[in-house]
């Protein structure tokens, strides 16, 4: 809101108040005059101090949030919603408000809340969605709105390219293509000739495929199979048995929450021994709790957070991450954090870091700091947080490296650090 919209709505409600005091004056004390005088002059002096108050006296930052709360995604959005709680109340001297919205899960579901909290709740970021068809879904309400987003979902196609549209749009997980390759490394160095793939039907599902297939081929391994099931899927039985009729060495699994434990459960009863890959779209407990022992001996790349006590001293976001988790288990109970809190954690960093920078060039609640905003979260530079170091620039609106990410084994209903 301009300069002259909050002054003039101060000295209207100063005016109204002005006005009731004059009416209560003249009916309760006479013919005198007095009160209403008095009533004038305060009004006055009220009006001069409106002008005289710095504008941030009437800002708020405003963060929107659309969460997979219900529906299939729910473990990773529930995650995202808990974390919220431990975001800061106050950047650069602003009061920060955030508004939680529950996409369930849902493609159009997601874009109806990016418009209300655009729309409406005139907000100043979106953090957001959970999953990846909702965050792609998201892309033309929030470049429309000139509102940045920073999404929590896994594919790169939510910021590649950075072309018009996703201009205003960032993320804070590893993408699909840097988990891909250590998939593809770690399969090479335990003698894999030969992969099957079997991934979620939907955007992420193909777009992890196509990066698996990739590393693979770069490290001559054979892609043997791929095959395809929707999250509500009762069964994948037919998928699997057409995987194992090409006897893979390993099988891929692109898929996220606990939808992604269908396939490795499948696979195990049907007695396969070879080696299974999750997405690091399963980093969090409730997956273990529904896989069971099903997934023990497995493998998926993930975030640091998951094995942070495990990491080597030197790691980059050892420390911080080991804080969150301190912070979060403080609420949630010991073993409660998942990867998921994460990256809504390291949004709220690149806010904190970018939202002070913005101030510099206009008020919460107008274009002018909308705009500063996307502009200081792209010149993010040597910013630490649980995933690793962030350093984005005008083509990358990630900005980790490989450093953001690990390879973990699946053991006992642990995640365990596999170091190189």
């Amino acid at each position: 809101m301009p300069r002259f919209d909050f002054l003039e709505a101060g000295k209207r409600r100063v005016r109204a108040r002005s006005a009731r005091a004059n009416v209560s004056a003249s009916s309760n004390i006479g013919a005198s005059g007095l009160p209403a005088r008095f009533a004038r002059r305060a009004a006055t002096l009220c009006a001069a101090l409106v002008c005289a108050l710095p504008l941030t006296a009437f800002a708020q930052v405003k963060i929107g949030l659309v969460l997979s709360l219900t529906g299939p995604a729910a473990s990773l959005g529930i995650p995202a919603r808990d974390t919220v709680a431990l975001l800061p109340r106050q950047i650069g001297g602003q009061s920060v408000e955030y508004i939680v919205l529950d996409d369930a899960s849902d493609t159009t579901q997601a874009v109806q809340d990016t418009k209300k909290l655009i729309s409406e709740n005139h907000v100043d970021a979106i953090i957001g969605s959970s999953i990846t068809p909702n965050s792609l879904a998201m892309i033309d309400v929030v470049s429309e709105g000139e509102t940045p987003m920073i999404s929590l979902a896994s594919s790169a196609k939510i910021i590649e390219p950075v072309d018009a549209k996703r201009r205003w749009v960032f993320k804070t997980p590893q993408t699909d293509a840097m988990m891909a390759s250590a998939i593809a490394e770690h399969a090479s160095a335990h003698g894999v000739k030969t992969i099957a793939f079997i991934g979620q039907a939907d955007a992420l599902g193909e777009t992890f495929y196509a990066e698996v297939a990739k590393f693979a081929q770069l490290h001559h391994i054979d892609m043997v199979a791929s095959e395809r099931f929707n999250r509500t899927d009762p069964s994948v039985t037919g998928q699997v048995l057409k995987i194992l009729a090409t006897h893979p060495d390993a099988v891929v699994v692109g898929a996220a929450g606990t939808p992604a434990a269908l396939p490795p459960k499948t696979l195990r009863e049907r007695g396969y021994k070879g080696l299974i890959y999750h997405n690091h779209g399963v980093g969090n407990n409730d997956f273990l709790r529904v896989c069971g022992a099903d997934c023990n001996g497995t493998f998926l790349p993930a975030s640091p957070v998951l094995v942070a006590a495990q990491l080597p001293a030197d790691h980059p976001a050892r420390r911080l991450a080991l804080d969150y988790i301190a912070r979060f288990e403080a609420q949630h109970g010991p073993g409660s954090v998942s990867a998921f809190g994460s990256y809504t954690w390291d949004a709220g960093a690149l806010l904190d870091h970018a939202i002070p920078v913005a101030l510099k060039a206009g008020a919460p609640g107008t274009p002018q700091f909308r705009r500063a905003l996307r502009d200081a979260l792209e010149t993010t530079h040597g910013l630490a947080d649980t995933n690793g170091v962030v350093n984005m620039s005008a083509t990358d609106h990630l900005g980790l490296d490989q450093r953001a990410r690990v390879m973990v084994e699946i053991s006992n209903g642990k995640w365990v650090y596999q170091p190189h």
